[in-house]
Parts: C-alpha cells; sequence; structure tokens
C-alpha cells in the first residue's frame, strides 16, 4: 500500500554551514547547486560548505541557498525512488522551492528571482526600524488582537501562522516590543524576539511585492505538473498569471500554515515529508492536525526512512 503524502518545503532559518554533508556525496546535489551557482554568478557550494556562516545568514543569500538545497533534496528524493507526492506546500522562500519541484519555473529563473526577493525585504525597511518576534501559548486571535492594540499609529502583524499556539509577528521594533509584552498580558507564555535582518511578510515589505511584480513580467511561469498549495490564499492555483500575483502578494502577506496543513489533511494527506535540511516543519505538522504525521528528510538517513515510510507492504 502506497501511503497519501505531501512534500514540503523549509523556508528561511533551516539554513546550518555544511547542511549538504548531511546528505553525503551525492552527485545530484553538487550538480543543482552548479546549476544555481551559474544561474546566479556566485559559488553557491563553497559558501553552503566553507562558509563564514555570517554570509550564510545574511537573507541575499540565505533565500538562493536554501531554495537550491530543497530542490536538490527533491531530485535526490526522485532519483533514489522517491514516488510524486499528491500536493506540495513551501513554507514562505520554501514555495519557490515547490514551484521549481512542480514544474512551474526553472531552478535558472528561480534563482534570480529569489535573490531579487531578498534584496528587496533588506532593502525596504533600514537596518535596526524592524522586528520579528514568536509568540508562543497564545491563539491567533488573541494575538492579532495585541497587535491591533499595540500599533499606535507603527505596522506590527502576525506574519506567519505556524501552529494554534505558535504565532509569528512583525513590523516597525518598537511595535513589536510593545506587542511582545501585549501578548503576554493576554496569557502567552512567551514571545522570543527572532534574529532576522527584516521584518518579513508583514505590510512594510509592499516595496519589495512591488519589485518581484517587475521582474515576474519577464519570467516564463508553467501550469504545475503537481498541486502547490500557496502560503497567502491556501489554494492550489493552475494559471501561472494567478501564481505569480500570489508571488507578489505572499512578500507582504502572512504565511497561513496551520490552514495549509489542515487543507492537506482534508485531501487525505497523513504523511507530511519535509524536503531540505532543517525539522521545523515536519515537527508542526501534528500540532496543525493530529491526523499528520511529519518526518524530516534533512540528512540521507531521513530521506531514506521516508521512502520506507510511504511504501509498506
Amino acid at each position: 500500500m502506497t501511503i497519501k503524502f505531501a512534500l514540503v518545503f523549509p523556508g528561511q532559518g533551516s539554513q546550518s554551514l555544511g547542511m549538504m554533508a548531511a546528505y553525503g556525496d551525492a552527485a545530484i546535489i553538487r550538480a543543482t547547486f552548479d546549476e544555481a551557482s551559474t544561474a546566479l554568478g556566485r559559488d553557491l557550494w563553497q559558501l553552503v560548505t566553507e562558509g563564514p556562516a555570517e554570509a550564510l545568514n545574511q537573507t541575499i543569500n540565505t533565500q538562493p541557498l536554501m531554495l537550491t538545497a530543497g530542490v536538490a533534496t527533491y531530485r535526490l528524493w526522485r532519483e533514489k525512488g522517491g514516488t510524486l507526492p499528491a500536493v506540495m506546500a513551501g513554507h514562505s522562500l520554501g514555495e519557490y522551492a515547490a514551484l521549481v519541484a512542480a514544474g512551474v519555473i526553472t531552478l535558472a529563473d528561480a534563482v534570480p528571482l529569489v535573490e531579487l526577493r531578498a534584496r528587496g525585504m533588506q532593502e525596504a525597511v533600514a537596518a535596526g526600524e524592524g522586528a520579528m518576534a514568536a509568540v508562543l501559548g497564545l491563539d491567533a486571535a488573541g494575538v492579532i488582537a495585541a497587535c491591533e492594540e499595540s500599533a499606535q499609529g507603527q505596522v506590527v502583524q502576525a506574519v506567519n501562522f505556524n501552529e494554534p499556539k505558535q504565532t509569528v509577528i512583525a513590523g516597525h521594533k518598537a511595535a513589536v516590543e510593545r506587542a511582545a509584552e501585549a501578548v503576554k498580558a493576554k496569557g502567552a507564555k512567551r514571545a522570543v524576539m527572532l534574529p532576522v535582518s527584516a521584518p518579513f511578510h508583514c505590510s512594510l515589505m509592499l516595496p519589495a511585492a512591488e519589485k518581484l511584480r517587475v521582474r515576474l513580467t519577464s519570467v516564463a511561469f508553467s501550469s504545475p505538473q503537481i498541486p502547490v498549495i500557496n502560503n497567502v490564499d491556501v489554494m492550489a492555483l493552475t494559471d501561472p498569471e494567478a501564481i505569480k500575483s500570489s508571488l507578489v502578494r505572499q512578500a507582504a502577506a502572512p504565511v497561513r500554515w496551520v490552514e495549509t496543513m489542515q487543507a492537506m489533511r482534508q485531501m487525505g494527506i497523513t504523511q507530511v515529508l519535509e524536503c531540505g535540511p532543517g525539522k521545523v516543519l515536519s515537527g508542526l505538522a501534528k500540532r496543525c492536525d493530529d491526523g499528520l504525521t511529519g518526518l524530516a528528510m534533512n540528512d540521507l538517513a531521513g530521506l531514506e526512512a521516508a521512502l520506507a515510510a510511504i511504501t509498506t507492504e
């Protein structure tokens, strides 16, 4: 019996120096990085293997790196006999890896596109003016209410709905700090400031979204060969122009991950495989819906365990 499964791709935050060594010396991993490096005009393999870590964690490097890592892992999965998933999704930046895997956009086109996205996000808010915080132990409605009370003419918004009791907020630094206190008053266990260089997915990212919109007019998209549930509408779109529009809006709109996982469960998915470095998304799956099991393919052993899990006797 074959299990009905989904593949999900991690975004920024799951990167680490030497992360691809966990997959052994698979030629397809290196070939994928070579392809991406050629498209970008700089050596991503050297960056991921040698660092330095500070460069690896710069948004403008992290986004092309994580995109390439997700696609490389997907190609290794297929090479080792992994079947096509029923549906895919990616968290924030991870959505681009899902779209490459689904045949919507080529890796060669996607890598410079996400570099432009990263640069646009970095430039949208001056260094030190924006912030993000993870709120733990309070439902989304409570977080949204706290943000509304704390804005005081500035921007602070709920931007990543990661699990029912974990929501990330973003906006102007002072407003995020006010909201971090306000959520505690509403019963949150903790509000943790995140070490990020820009307040992703809030309305302050609209200038980045506009840069994406302009660039996307000259990038070829195809209809997906596998459904991809997007972050912004929680829909699997088929029209290439509609997919472009969703990516533009995604840059400055919340990541609706809880609803994405629940939509997968409603499709009959039971297994969610995280395709790429890190294991954040596989951990979130069950917390979003009891009917889901998450497995991380963040190394060769994890990938082989996933292969075994979806094909049972």
